[in-house]
């Protein structure tokens, strides 16, 4: 039987060495879903009617709309270019699956229920994320999934 892993990314240096691991690593039948977890900017995207936004707000809640959207582009590119890379490794195609989620809690916890509904093997993140200071040895997104995982693997790619 195949073995799952979840490889959850974010843009970031440790992301790309997660998928160069990915590539030299796993065998290429495993199967192989590459998930990013962003901001669902949505509800305040959605505001509508003259008595929800004051006017000069409503100028700034576009142009953060807008960025928004340019960080899910970015977001998906990213996971594309990602199942591309191992696609060239080797990897089917039919073998991975690109997800980007909507945040729905915290990230790391987002990724752990995603972890456990669909019951991977195990979980491949880099060290550090986009946000983290260089100072710590692990980034906060890979720190909360290291602490709270129960019944799974976790492999810290640095």
């Amino acid at each position: 039987m195949a073995k799952k892993f979840l490889v959850a990314l974010d843009k970031s240096n440790s992301s790309l060495k997660a998928i160069d691991f990915v590539a030299g690593t796993i065998n290429p039948s495993a199967q192989i879903t590459l998930m990013s977890v962003v901001a669902d900017p949505a509800a305040a995207c959605e505001l509508k009617g003259p008595t929800e936004l004051h006017p000069l707000l409503e100028e700034g809640l576009k142009d953060f709309c807008v960025i928004e959207e340019a960080k899910r582009a970015a977001a998906q590119g990213f996971l594309d270019e990602a199942k591309n890379k191992l696609v060239r490794a080797g990897f089917p195609a039919e073998h991975i699956c690109v997800e980007l989620r909507s945040q729905e809690g915290d990230i790391a916890g987002d990724i752990l229920i995603e972890a456990a509904r669909e019951n991977y093997d195990a979980v491949i993140i880099g060290r550090r994320g986009m946000a983290d200071n260089k100072k710590y040895a692990f980034g906060s997104v890979s720190n909360k999934i290291i602490q709270h995982a129960e019944n799974l693997s976790i492999i810290v790619v640095d």
